[in-house]
């Protein structure tokens, strides 16, 4: 059987809203102290220049505001700190994670069974990387990539195994706990994530994923995520992300930090699907060089509130980025979601696609900046923003912000905003479809241009999340 014909067999609902009972190792206490993050820190024996800088990214968290003051904005006023767990160890022998299946612990196997990672492994995938809680449970790389130097493993273990590439790269230039308040949180009390690194003129054919589980109630998740792809380099990472139904609010707050080197082509793709009592808060940022092309593209759904802006900075002459994105809201959702580019190079190329689909009273939005440096010349930008709306109750918003400092330049924006029309579900009707079907017919057409991007096992993956949104099965 196919991966395709897999997932297209499995009950998604099932598989994503099932949670087993917590069996942790180690547990820290709620809240967020500097004891707390000493604690994380001897607990994965770091060296003492990453303790330095978790201690100075807390006291950046502690002296900076909550992001209440931007236009229309989530309300986070229900995220309480003191209330979160910050870090859980799983129960499994191997800190860093096995790298064969069947050494994990049988809940946690079955755990990734469900979600369909050892398939999607042996039909489409490069490497997998497996998070429960807070750190790798499971990392594996085929030897034809580790032989040509390709770099697969969590970030704790890149922390000791290549010190050197994470002290320079580390929350030092594309993403500083300066940059806001949750990236300051991040960078206190991160845990997990992987470590990805691409040797100059090689091209990883096949992607690399890395899934993501909360599994406890409670609790933050704040994986990190650093590729580093050398000149002429080419790599697919994709990040799948999950949490069950909670009675109490969990955090999500992931860090990425990508660096495309000259001529290297970078592409991220992530569909996250977390349980509508989850605050999602990221901050994700590369920085391309020379002749260098990033593309993002992102399926974002699920949660109670979601700001999710991934930023790239063109810095050297002909780099390109490319963001696509689908964010789906229903009820009691507010789903914040957009793009940021930073041209300060010439002959820069930018485009962001974003659609948004909005029901039940939810609420989507288009944030995004576009920023064009003086002596930036012949750089070009364009930005698509569409909205689908079910109902009157429903809303969505676009917010596009462009700051063009240099006059020879291509600036384009266009947004539309429709409703799901009685007319086409009539018309749909009549050609023997219910009303759902026919909904969920006109939803797939309105997002298949993002969806034809995706690798088709993630396509059918969206699809049917999209889906499920739809009957109002998730969260």
């Amino acid at each position: 059987m196919s991966s395709q014909d897999h997932l297209k067999e499995t009950d998604t609902e099932a598989r994503f809203e099932f949670k087993k009972e917590e069996n942790s190792a180690f547990k820290s206490e709620k809240g967020l102290t500097e004891e707390t993050v000493r604690v994380i820190s001897e607990d994965k024996d770091e060296p003492e220049w990453m303790l330095e800088r978790r201690l100075r990214a807390l006291k950046q968290f502690q002296a900076m505001p909550m992001p209440t003051d931007w236009p229309e904005a989530p309300d986070l006023s229900e995220i309480d700190i003191d209330e979160i767990v910050p870090y859980i160890r799983p129960d499994i022998d191997v800190r860093g994670g096995v790298d064969d299946w069947t050494d994990l612990p049988e809940d946690i196997k079955d755990t990734f069974d469900k979600l369909g990672i050892p398939e999607a492994e042996k039909n489409a995938l490069s490497g997998v990387g497996a998070q429960y809680e807070s750190e790798i449970v499971y990392q594996n790389m085929q030897e034809r990539w580790e032989e040509k130097g390709v770099v697969f493993c969590d970030m704790d273990k890149a922390v000791q195994e290549h010190e050197e590439l994470v002290k320079e790269y580390f929350m030092t230039k594309a993403v500083p706990p300066s940059d806001n308040k949750f990236a300051a949180l991040h960078g206190a009390i991160w845990s997990g994530g992987s470590f990805v690194y691409v040797p100059e003129d090689t091209t990883v054919e096949m992607p690399i994923q890395a899934y993501f589980r909360m599994n406890s109630e409670g609790m933050g998740q704040f994986e990190h995520t650093l590729i580093i792809a050398e000149e002429g380099s080419e790599v697919h990472y994709i990040e799948g992300c999950s949490a069950p139904k909670y009675s109490a609010f969990n955090l999500h707050s992931g860090g990425v930090e990508v660096f495309v080197g000259e001529d290297a082509h970078v592409q991220y793709s992530t569909v996250q699907n977390w349980s509508k009592n989850t605050y999602n808060l990221n901050t994700k940022r590369a920085i391309a060089e020379k002749g260098g092309r990033m593309e993002w593209i992102s399926g974002s759904m699920g949660s109670k509130a979601t700001m999710l802006y991934p930023s790239t900075i063109l810095k050297g002459r002909g780099a390109s980025d490319n963001h696509i994105t689908i964010a789906f809201a229903g009820e009691g959702q507010d789903i914040d979601t957009g793009a940021k580019v930073y041209h300060n190079a010439p002959n820069t190329k930018s485009t962001i696609e974003s659609k948004s689909i909005s029901k039940d009273g939810g609420r989507t939005n288009y944030r995004g900046l576009v920023h064009i440096a003086d002596g930036a010349e012949n750089s070009s930008t364009a930005v698509e923003c569409d909205a689908l709306m079910f109902d009157n109750e429903s809303t969505s918003d676009t917010m596009p912000y462009m700051e063009i400092n240099e006059s020879k330049v291509d600036v384009a924006h266009e947004a539309t905003v429709g409703k799901i029309g009685d007319e086409d579900i009539f018309y749909l009707q009549s050609r023997g479809l219910d009303d759902d079907d026919a909904k969920q017919m006109i939803v797939s057409g309105f997002i298949e241009p993002i969806t034809e991007e995706l690798p088709i096992e993630y396509a059918v993956e969206l699809n049917r999340l999209v889906e499920l949104e739809m009957e109002g099965s998730l969260g």
